[in-house]
């Protein structure tokens, strides 16, 4: 008969008196969370032979969409840069290497608490010139708050486990556990992403709710 994972091998004392020493569980607390801020990146991807011409047109079209953005009333500083960078172009036929010309790429990072206008603000934005969205993730403005939450629950199932298991083998089970470990949490979900964009115009984006998880080890001696 297969050895329950959450019996640990016991060391040779333990085992003469037919019980273990510990039980050892894992517990996870999940909690939903309605997210009330949103993080948008995107930006313009400008090519050419003439890399003053490339990077001035990708200026202009980023001085456009930043405009747009504050016309629908974002906040300067909730607009920055997020990544600039200047990439030589070839194209590979036949083993050669043949000189294709210049790509700009200048990526904006815009933060908003207007998570339902969040597909009005990428339509102002690529109606401005912005031709690329790299991600739009939505996250919630007190995440140790519900993280300190999701942790209790985690708590509360592991010690709902351990209870079990002390009562399956007739063990009494103390009041607290000897040791208690948080598990590493998966990271934030990206509920959107998107590669190009050409036009916009009503582009419907659901922010929905997050997951947010803990999981914790939880030891418990026994006498």
């Amino acid at each position: 008969m297969m050895q329950s994972p959450l019996l640990q091998q016991q060391p040779a004392s333990a085992q003469r008196t037919g019980h273990p020493s510990f039980i050892e569980v894992t517990g996870t607390g999940t909690l939903a969370a309605e997210p009330d801020r949103a993080v948008i990146t995107l930006g313009a991807v400008t090519e050419g032979m003439m890399l003053q011409k490339v990077q001035l047109d990708n200026a202009s079209i980023i001085a456009a969409v930043i405009g747009a953005l504050i016309e629908k009333g974002v906040p300067r500083n909730q607009i920055q840069t997020n990544e600039f960078r200047i990439d030589i172009v070839y194209d590979y036929a036949d083993g050669k290497q043949t000189f294709r010309g210049y790509k700009v790429t200048h990526l904006l990072q815009i933060t908003t608490d207007r998570v339902r206008e969040t597909g009005l603000l990428v339509d102002a934005a690529v109606a401005a010139g912005a031709n690329t969205v790299t991600g739009i993730r939505f996250q919630t403005s007190q995440p140790d708050a519900y993280l300190a939450r999701a942790l209790v629950l985690a708590v509360r199932s592991a010690q709902v486990k351990a209870q079990a298991i002390a009562g399956a083998i007739g063990a009494i089970l103390p009041a607290a556990p000897s040791e208690v470990i948080e598990l590493p949490r998966p990271g934030e979900p990206i509920p959107y992403q998107a590669a190009m964009f050409k036009s916009g115009g009503g582009t419907p984006i659901e922010p929905g709710m997050l997951t947010i998880e803990a999981s914790v080890r939880v030891r418990y001696s026994l006498a």
